[in-house]
C-alpha cells in the first residue's frame, strides 16, 4: 500500500532502499524487488501466497487445487452456477445455448403485462446471475470468478464479498435493462464484473497504478463491445456496482479493506448500491410500461408467445444476451 507523508520508511528487506510502498497484509515497507502484485493489493514475500521454507512442500500440490483454500462462498457459488446449469439441460437447454424452461423463467427482459419484469416478476433480476447460455459462456464464467473471486474472498472475508459479489449482480442486472430492456440477458459476468471494479478500487488504494485488475478490465470490456451477443450494459453496470460497494467498504480509502471495520457508513453504501440498482430497474420497467401498449391483435396471448416476442426483440443471436 502506498504511503505518502513526511517520513522516509526504508524496504525491511533493504534498509539502504527508500520506498513508498508496504504489504497490505503486514503493513512493513517494501521496495520494488520485494513487492509482489497480487490480485488485491500488495504483498512482501512473505504473505505473497508463494510458500517459504518447508511450506513449499507441504502446500505445493494442495495450492494447485480447490482444496487448496477456504474461498467456500466462491466455490458455492460456483457450484450454484453449474447446478443450475445442468437443470437447464435437464429442462431443454443444450450445451451450446441457452433454452428450455430454466431460460424462459429465469432469463432477465422487461417484458409486458404476460411476462418478464412488467409482469411482477422481480425474481429475473437475480436468477439471470446464475443461467448460462452454453458450456462455454458457464466455463469462461466461473474460471473468471474462480481466479478473482477466492483471493478475494481470502483477503475480504465472506461477509463483505458476499455483499460485494450481491451488489455487483443486482447492478449488473440494472444495467442489462437500461440498455437492452427487451433482449433476454443471463450470465453471472455481471456480478463477475463487480469483483474486477473491487479488486482495481483496491489496486488504486493500494497505489498500484495498472495491476491484474485494470488489465483484465481492459480486455473484457474491450471483448464486450468487438463481440456480439455480449451485454454491455450488464458487464459496465455491475463493474460500476462492485467499485462503488469497494469504497463504501473502505469509506474511501479511511478505512483497511481487509482490517479496517466497515462500520455502519460502509455497510449502509453497500446497501445503498444495491437499493440504487432496484430503483433504477424499477423506473426503467415503468418508463418502458407507460408507452402506449400494443394492439390487441399483436399482444401476446401466452406466456410462451410473450417470450418469444421479447426474444424477437433483439438484433442478436435471437434475442439471447450473455453477460
Amino acid at each position: 500500500m502506498t504511503v505518502e507523508g513526511a517520513d522516509v520508511r526504508y524496504c525491511y528487506r533493504h534498509p539502504d532502499r527508500e520506498t513508498g510502498l508496504s504489504c497490505s497484509e503486514c503493513g512493513r515497507p517494501i521496495c520494488s524487488e520485494c513487492v509482489h502484485y497480487a490480485p488485491v493489493g500488495l504483498r512482501c514475500p512473505e504473505h505473497s501466497g508463494k510458500p517459504q521454507g518447508i511450506r513449499k512442500v507441504t502446500t505445493g500440490v494442495r495450492g494447485t487445487t480447490l482444496a487448496g483454500t477456504d474461498a467456500l462462498v466462491t466455490k458455492a457459488l460456483i457450484g450454484i452456477n453449474v447446478g443450475v446449469f445442468l437443470l437447464a439441460l435437464a429442462t431443454g437447454a443444450s450445451l451450446t445455448r441457452a433454452g428450455g424452461t430454466v431460460f424462459e423463467k429465469g432469463s432477465l427482459f422487461v417484458g409486458n403485462e404476460f411476462i418478464g419484469l412488467a409482469a411482477g416478476e422481480w425474481w429475473r433480476l437475480v436468477t439471470a446471475g446464475f443461467i448460462h447460455a452454453g458450456l462455454f459462456h458457464l466455463g469462461t464464467n466461473m474460471l473468471l470468478l474462480w481466479w478473482f473471486g477466492a483471493p478475494l474472498e481470502q483477503g475480504l472475508g465472506r461477509a463483505r464479498y458476499l455483499g460485494i459479489y450481491s451488489v455487483s449482480l443486482l447492478a449488473g442486472s440494472a444495467g442489462a435493462i437500461l440498455l437492452s430492456p427487451q433482449s433476454p440477458t443471463v450470465g453471472a459476468s455481471g456480478a463477475v464484473f463487480g469483483l474486477f471494479g473491487a479488486a482495481f478500487v483496491l489496486e488504486r488504494q493500494a497505489g498500484v497504478t495498472r495491476g491484474p485488475a485494470f488489465t483484465i478490465i481492459v480486455l473484457n470490456l474491450l471483448l464486450s463491445f468487438l463481440i456480439p451477443g455480449i451485454s454491455i450494459g450488464g458487464h459496465i453496470g455491475g463493474l460500476v456496482g462492485g467499485a462503488l460497494a469497494m469504497l463504501a467498504l473502505t469509506r474511501f480509502g479511511q478505512a483497511h479493506a481487509v482490517y479496517g471495520r466497515p462500520g455502519l457508513v460502509g455497510i449502509a453504501g453497500v446497501v445503498a448500491v444495491g437499493v440504487a440498482s432496484l430503483v433504477i430497474a424499477w423506473v426503467q420497467v415503468q418508463r418502458i410500461t407507460d408507452q402506449p401498449p400494443a394492439t390487441a391483435a399483436s399482444m401476446p396471448v401466452s406466456t410462451s408467445a410473450a417470450w418469444a416476442a421479447a426474444s424477437r426483440a433483439s438484433g442478436t443471436r435471437n434475442g439471447e444476451q450473455e453477460t
